[in-house]
């Protein structure tokens, strides 16, 4: 028999909401991986891709998971991969830095057997470059196989990678599937093959609710997938349906019924009460030990019917947003700077340090009113508004590593 953790989209180096405390998070879901795998004795550690976040993870992130590939290698507990579209590189990608220090082995089409199972490996390939993919693996003599690849797979949400055609089109008859990219654990059988996504290990996401985890996958006579959960920062979700009349104290009243302490606080309002200021949610909930708090009004978006849209002075409507936020009288200064003024582009950091200089020799604050002012990048925006971001989309880096697809 052979028994292996499969994990996968522990994206390393993620600083979410632009917190260290989450950077730190996310290796700390990974470190519990590699423990989880050594008290267990499983024969091998698969992951399924995004091992990092980004292409160019910082060096604290490459040491962090290089004393996690070493704890590994010291217990005799393999580490087999394939790159993600996350961490997908032109040229060499970190995974063979890896395997040429001896702690982790990048699968591809050649079978790398544990026990009494073959596996391979198959790295995220962009749309564009599937269609002229023969799925050519060499062959093994175990008694198992199976894939470890990085897609979006049908029949599960999101899919646009065929699985049927994969399968057929084949050279290897494959037991399973162990897949990452999709954030959602599930497993389904086609034809005789179980194919299964882990999900990741961290919340990446505001829409991400369910617990974190991996799987444990046995190969024997047939083969066994169960689901494990890791222990993971809260999440604390509040949904908050506003009745005619109700604002914000409604909503501070929903949100104070939960245990706030270094939780990451997410609140949705919906309904038909009164405007609610996001800075002041999101300030209450920091007095109350949040790690970090966002709030998304729906009904900002959501009643479209008798909006009147007008671009005969779009910095109007800017201006009457920002005076929504109820930001300070400091940070309305910095944003005139940033948005309005005549500086020019090259010149408005300096501008912004400036006037924040400025204002602290005169003892004036630069808060904002509890919210905060910084947009949280390409990934972090999509998690406030309960979106993965670029899981799904086609990497122009993306490499094809079955042969002549370079």
């Amino acid at each position: 028999m052979t028994r292996v953790l499969h994990t996968g989209d522990t994206h390393l180096g993620y600083q979410q909401y632009h917190r260290p405390e989450r950077r730190e998070d996310f290796l700390d879901a990974f470190r519990q991986v590699a423990t989880d795998a050594i008290e267990d004795d499983v024969d091998a550690v698969v992951h399924a891709g995004d091992l990092f976040h980004d292409r160019r993870p910082a060096l604290p992130d490459i040491l962090g998971t290089l004393s996690v590939l070493r704890t590994l290698a010291d217990a005799d507990v393999p580490f087999l991969a394939i790159v993600g579209n996350h961490e997908t590189k032109r040229d060499a990608q970190w995974l063979d830095l890896f395997e040429s220090l001896g702690l982790a082995t990048r699968l591809g089409a050649e079978p790398a057997t544990v026990g009494n199972t073959a596996f391979y490996g198959l790295d995220f390939v962009p749309r564009s470059k599937r269609a002229d993919l023969d799925y050519d693996f060499a062959g093994h003599d175990a008694d198992h196989a199976a894939l470890v690849a990085h897609g979006l797979f049908e029949p599960f949400d999101f899919a646009d990678w065929d699985t049927e055609r994969l399968l057929e089109a084949s050279s290897v008859d494959f037991d399973a599937l162990l897949l990452g990219d999709n954030h959602a654990p599930d497993t389904v059988e086609m034809d005789g093959t179980w194919v299964t996504y882990c999900g990741s290990t961290e919340r990446a996401s505001a829409d991400e609710r369910d617990e974190r985890g991996y799987n444990i996958v046995e190969f024997e006579e047939e083969v066994s997938i169960r689901r494990r959960g890791l222990p993971t920062r809260e999440f604390v979700f509040v949904d908050v349906e506003l009745g005619e009349g109700e604002g914000v104290e409604r909503v501070r009243e929903q949100v104070g019924q939960y245990d706030l302490e270094d939780a990451v606080v997410v609140v949705h309002v919906e309904g038909d009460g009164d405007p609610v200021s996001p800075a002041r949610i999101e300030e209450y909930a920091d007095e109350a030990g949040a790690l970090v708090a966002r709030v998304t009004d729906h009904r900002e978006v959501a009643d479209t019917e008798d909006v009147e849209v007008s671009f005969a002075d779009p910095d109007d409507a800017v201006r009457e947003r920002v005076r929504e936020l109820e930001l300070s009288d400091a940070a309305r200064d910095i944003d005139e700077t940033v948005r309005a003024s005549k500086t020019p582009d090259s010149k408005v950091t300096e501008a912004v340090e400036r006037r924040v200089r400025e204002r602290l020799d005169g003892g004036e604050g630069v808060a904002t009113d509890g919210a905060d002012a910084e947009t949280d990048g390409t990934d972090d925006g999509a998690a406030a508004t309960g979106e993965e971001s670029d899981g799904s989309a086609e990497d122009g880096d993306g490499q094809v590593t079955m042969g002549e697809y370079e």
